[in-house]
């Protein structure tokens, strides 16, 4: 079994390998090939390694063909000149956790240099074939950032540094140092490397955190290689730079492949009406919120220079978020992370619903007279049927009042609501939701007599065994007769309608000044029962014969009423015809 691999190893070094010289014997010793290519690990240079899944490359070269327990192995080699006392070795896993391993290995005798020149073999190969031992260093397992750092193996003739991947398909680099000291290839975290939380809203999160040991102690043009990046992302954080890239481009492979079997599965169905009151759908974006970032096309983060607050904008309420730093060096291409934190941004502020009860009045004031205001009010009509109406009125001249009504299954209906009478017919749905909203209003303005603390009246009533809206009157004028007028009566005339209804006539002595007329808003149960002088049922089948009259005695002679006639209705508010003003005779 081992055997076949190895031949297996053969073939793949032997195709991977550069084609061989011409015009040379195959089998002379100067044309072998090391079973093993070598690759050298260069002191002071970021050296990636990628291990895909079923063999491990580095810079396109094949390095090892060999399986230890099921994983791939990948073997680096560097030699460390005698006078150099300390090194260290830093190894940055990207996304998966790996282990890897440094030892020293020690030759017994040198071979001759001029072996070195007469084969082919590389160096490393040369000396496995003399009498040595290998001692190990220094071992780690995991995905964190791990650096070795020690003096250097004074009998060591190479160090061989050996990486495996447990999961496959992830990269790593790998930096060698020689010397005692910061290499300053890679940046350094403060000694409290957390991120802070300033302040959470519900769109935006402002996040802190303690400037680099980098950037203080290096001159200013240095620093101007620096960059702070946040990412943001809803899934968690990420422990390194590379891993937050490798997470976003598999979130976006994720999508493609989502939005495909979509796009295949799509069909034309039956259309479903869905309001925004009764289904609400969270719709989870996959791509982290931000700007693009010129380090990496696929990864996109706000970077902030080298400024250490930030305010992160345009999120989404409710939400929890995961928020990660990267201080990244764009000279060595390195890049270090601090230890990220999660906000969840503030619900939004969902406007209060009041429950209309069954017949009541309501009055809908608006905050301070402002420009606009909105109310939301609920409403479920009795019955089986769900019938009901719904019927408003402004009070205030010039206003500009809108009234939507949804319910569900069926769909969200605008009305404009002036100072004439609305009705709103309810129906197929067992309750609704009503957004009363002003617009365009001054904010100063002299309000009618008794309308100073509301804009617009409504009321809601269950419409049992009803096809539709209450017929109105044809007209809501008063006449009164010239002829029939006397020092201590008069005679009223309005139009009625088919349906039997109560009608009620109120009187009153206008103010000093006033002109006469009473405001549409003012119903009769903001009217004194001193002032009702007659109340009667009437109906009419015939709509143009719907008149009826009244005689209205006990007056003084020479004396100037107001005369109100209210339509007393079982299904919403009652309606006001206008005012009509009489004076009695004074002398008869």
């Amino acid at each position: 079994m081992m055997t076949v691999s190895w031949y297996v190893c053969l073939s793949v070094a032997v195709l991977c390998g550069p084609p061989w010289p011409q015009g040379h014997s195959a089998l002379a010793p100067e044309n072998e090939v090391p079973l093993r290519p070598t690759a050298w690990l260069p002191a002071g240079k970021v050296t990636p390694i990628r291990l895909p899944k079923g063999q491990t490359r580095s810079q396109g070269r094949v390095i090892e063909c060999l399986r230890y327990d099921g994983y791939s192995v990948n073997r680096l080699y560097f030699i460390v000149k005698k006078k150099v006392a300390m090194m260290s070795v830093t190894i940055s896993p990207c996304d998966l956790p790996i282990e890897w391993t440094l030892a020293a290995r020690t030759v017994k005798d040198y071979p001759p240099k001029s072996l070195h020149w007469s084969t082919k073999k590389s160096m490393p190969e040369v000396w496995w074939r003399g009498p040595g031992t290998e001692a190990k260093i220094h071992t780690y397992k995991g995905n964190s950032v791990d650096t070795y750092t020690g003096p250097s193996y004074v009998p060591a003739s190479i160090y061989i540094l050996r990486l495996r991947s447990k999961e496959q398909d992830t990269e790593a680099t790998v930096y060698l140092h020689e010397g005692s000291g910061s290499s300053g290839a890679f940046p350094v975290l403060p000694p409290d490397p957390h991120v802070h939380t300033l302040g959470v809203g519900m769109t935006s999160v402002t996040l802190s955190w303690s400037p680099s040991v980098s950037l203080t102690t290096r001159q200013q043009h240095a620093q101007s290689s620096y960059d702070y990046c946040v990412l943001v992302n809803r899934e968690h954080n990420y422990r390194s730079f590379c891993a937050a890239r490798e997470g976003v481009r598999k979130e976006l492979e994720e999508d493609e492949k989502r939005k495909r079997k979509e796009k295949d599965r799509k069909v034309t169905v039956w259309p479903i009406l869905k309001d925004w009151w009764w289904q609400q759908w969270d719709v989870k974006p996959r791509t982290p919120a931000g700007i693009h970032n010129e380090h990496d096309d696929d990864l996109q983060c706000v970077c902030a220079g080298m400024e250490t607050v930030c305010t992160v904008s345009e999120l989404v309420p409710d939400t929890e978020y995961y928020f990660d730093v990267f201080l990244i060096d764009r000279l060595n291409k390195t890049s270090a992370t601090y230890t990220g934190t999660s906000a969840k941004t503030h619900e939004e502020a969902r406007p209060a619903i009041v429950p209309l009860r069954e017949g009541e009045l309501r009055w809908v004031t608006f905050r301070n007279g402002g420009s606009t205001s909105e109310e939301f009010f609920s409403f479920s009509p009795r019955g089986w049927q769900h019938s009901g109406l719904l019927t408003l009125q402004s009070c205030g001249s010039g206003e500009k009042v809108k009234v939507t009504v949804s319910g569900r299954g069926i769909l969200p209906k605008s009305h404009a609501v002036g100072e004439d009478l609305a009705q709103i017919w309810l129906r197929g749905s067992p309750s609704y939701l009503i957004h009363v909203e002003r617009e365009g209003t001054a904010a100063h303005r002299s309000p009618a007599p008794g309308a100073q603390k509301a804009s617009v009246k409504m009321q809601a009533s269950s419409a049992y065994h009803r096809q539709g809206v209450p017929s109105l009157p044809s007209t809501l004028q008063i006449k009164s007769f010239n002829r029939l007028r006397s020092c201590d009566s008069i005679t009223l005339a309005w139009m009625g309608t088919e349906e039997r209804s109560l009608f009620c006539v109120y009187r009153r002595r206008p103010a000093q000044g006033e002109k006469g007329a009473t405001s549409s808003c003012l119903g009769p149960e903001s009217r004194s029962d001193t002032e009702r002088v007659l109340c009667k049922y009437f109906q009419e089948l015939n709509p143009r014969r719907a008149v009826t009259t009244a005689v209205i005695g006990d007056l003084e002679p020479g004396v100037t009423y107001v005369f109100d006639v209210y339509l007393m209705r079982r299904w919403g508010i009652p309606i006001k015809y206008n005012s009509k003003t009489v004076r009695t005779r004074k002398e008869c």
